[in-house]
């Protein structure tokens, strides 16, 4: 049976799955490499959790752990983003389509912005099967009542962007649907061990200058629907094994 891997950077993107997956008992904590992992089941599905911290690093070193030591077959990366793409509002969400470095820069080497230099791949596919599960699923759920669902690109960087000329550039350079600090760096671990992996995030702001009208941070908002509209793919996903 599929192992689901669960990466949320901060305790608050994932409560509400650990929630869950203590409600329905028998959940196993393991301390490996500064993180937590839970391991337990919903709906039938076996999980493993982790909260990884900020940044690619931590992300990376996290979903790597999950795949070598705990055996997760597929990663999801859940949590919030800042929005990029034209027509997206705070508590909109964003699935990615693939997923890249916005602060990659070796173009004085003849790479484009966001590629790793001496790799084939320019950016990182997520798995077109459970994006399209995701479509299909999201319409009939309650939490997604009022929220608009968007298919892109995923920009990944070490940097909270709240600045209205480096967002512009961020545009020029990769063309993202939002911007966050661990998807690209997940996506990386996972399509160097062979491991499909798709990300969602919630839009918890306009990744934007200080103007009141266009720029609202709502983490913890953002995180909790994010976390119970993951929490809703994954007893729709149990339900359908």
């Amino acid at each position: 049976m599929e192992k689901l891997g669960i990466i949320g950077a901060m305790e608050v993107e994932n409560k509400i799955i650990l929630d869950a997956l203590k409600a329905e008992g028998n959940v196993k904590e393991t301390k490996a490499g500064g993180t937590v992992y839970y391991e337990g089941s919903i709906g039938g599905m076996r999980i493993v959790l982790a909260r990884s911290g900020v940044g690619k690093v931590n992300a990376a070193l996290c979903a790597q752990r999950m795949i070598l030591q705990f055996g997760a077959d597929f990663i999801v990366n859940s949590g919030i983003a800042g929005a990029i793409g034209t027509g997206l509002g705070v508590l909109d969400v964003v699935l990615s389509s693939d997923a890249v470095y916005h602060d990659m820069d070796a173009s004085a080497w003849g790479y484009k912005v966001g590629q790793v230099p001496q790799m084939d791949i320019y950016s990182f596919e997520a798995d077109k099967k459970m994006v399209e599960a995701i479509q299909n699923i999201f319409p009939t759920l309650p939490e997604a009542k009022g929220h608009k669902l968007a298919v892109g690109r995923v920009a990944s960087g070490d940097q909270f962007i709240a600045d209205k000329e480096l967002k512009a550039r961020i545009v020029q350079n990769v063309n993202p649907l939002c911007v966050e600090m661990e998807g690209a760096a997940v996506a990386h671990a996972c399509a160097l061990s062979g491991v499909p992996f798709v990300i969602i995030r919630t839009l918890s702001d306009m990744a934007d200058d200080n103007e009141e009208t266009t720029y609202t941070f709502n983490e913890e908002t953002a995180a909790h629907l994010s976390g119970a509209i993951m929490l809703a793919i994954v007893r729709a996903r149990s339900a359908a094994l």
